[in-house]
């Protein structure tokens, strides 16, 4: 019985690492193992591809999304660090709140 070359866990593990880079680049967490579940398979399916059935483009092509959003996590975390670096980290959480607090202003009226 042959394998699938399904790429749909790479897909959603890509999208969802792209949502959660908007959290301090921690999205690197789930287009990591995406971009590494890819080559994998496609390292498999290069080199037995009789067990293997399905269009390795796909695959492919999932792994470039992952490559994409793991660059763009990888970028905000750098940006991230260096903001916490030189801002602090207590200037942030005051900068924060305020805008928290002129978000809600902006609400009640």
């Amino acid at each position: 019985m042959k394998k699938q070359l399904n790429p749909t866990l790479i897909y959603v593990l890509s999208i969802i690492g792209l949502l959660c880079c908007c959290v301090a680049g921690f999205g690197i967490f789930l287009a990591g193992p995406a971009y590494f579940i890819a080559n994998n398979k496609i390292k498999d399916a290069q080199l037995n591809p009789e067990e293997y059935e399905g269009d390795i483009k796909q695959i492919e092509t999932a792994k470039i999304i992952a490559l994409v959003v793991l660059i763009i996590n990888v970028l905000y975390l750098i940006y991230s660090i260096y903001q916490i670096s030189t801002i602090g980290w207590d200037e942030m959480m005051e900068q924060s709140r305020q805008m928290m607090e002129e978000y809600q202003s902006q609400q009640g009226v």
